[in-house]
């Protein structure tokens, strides 16, 4: 395995790019929030003015772009799948439909219930024990996220005086493979939580040179002698309108941003 991550492509251009199956649509939002919740985007479009304005196509079925209005602006809104490759490819059909900027939030597993307790995650890095991201930049045991994305989502939690905390993350691509060793392993190495998508986006984002903020919510625990579920069924709909709201208000400050 060490191989195939050791032989990564310099060239820019693939022999399928996301241009040869997504036309750039005129008049797209230059900027796009997304989630991995079903529930939350059903939740807003219901009970918000939202459109359909193109269509992401899948084997598991369309996903629908909606364009949302908010302090005068226009933004998108659309589902990524979970899972890193699904996640990024449909971040890759959004820029190739003309999305210039992108806020990403989701769900996570607490590493580190003492330090993140009732609080957001921002992350500043994460642990790519992912594939995807390798496809994008060179190999690196950790990926950073610009500091520019990190102040954003910052000033706008402070704005509305969210709790909040800086921190690494562990993507993985097993859920099912999260070990006691293995998490033993990433809180010894700082990692507040873990998800399946941080490190992939931050490097597609990074290869697109397109400037992405996330934040994470705590779902379920391991930081305690058994798995705590909580509401990880829920997968943040009980708090739905308050992730949509700042995913807006950072909309809105990234547009300010030169």
């Amino acid at each position: 395995m060490a191989t195939i991550f050791d032989e990564f492509s310099q060239e820019a251009t693939a022999f399928i790019n996301p241009s040869d199956c997504v036309m750039p649509l005129p008049g797209f939002p230059e900027i796009c929030i997304t989630t991995f919740s079903q529930n939350i985007i059903t939740e807003f479009v219901t009970n918000h003015n939202a459109q359909v304005i193109a269509e992401l196509c899948t084997a598991n079925g369309m996903l629908p772009v909606y364009e949302v209005r908010y302090q005068n602006l226009s933004i998108g809104l659309f589902l990524s799948r979970v899972g890193a490759p699904a996640c990024v490819a449909g971040l890759e059909e959004v820029i190739a439909l003309g999305a210039k900027k992108i806020i990403q939030f989701g769900s996570c597993g607490i590493l580190n219930q003492s330090a993140a307790e009732n609080k957001m995650i921002i992350p500043t890095s994460a642990i790519r024990d992912e594939g995807t991201s390798y496809h994008y930049i060179e190999k690196s045991e950790e990926i950073t996220a610009e500091t520019t994305s990190v102040n954003i989502a910052r000033h706008c939690f402070e704005k509305h005086r969210i709790p909040y905390v800086l921190g690494k993350i562990w993507t993985t691509d097993g859920i099912y493979r999260e070990t006691p060793d293995l998490i033993k392993q990433r809180k010894e190495q700082g990692c507040l939580a873990v998800d399946m998508e941080c490190s992939a986006s931050l490097a597609v984002a990074k290869f697109r040179n397109i400037p992405i903020v996330q934040f994470l919510f705590g779902a379920d625990n391991l930081d305690a002698a058994a798995w705590e579920p909580r509401d990880i069924a829920d997968y943040g709909f009980r708090e739905a309108n308050r992730y949509i709201l700042m995913g807006l208000e950072i909309a809105a400050e990234m547009m300010r941003q030169p």
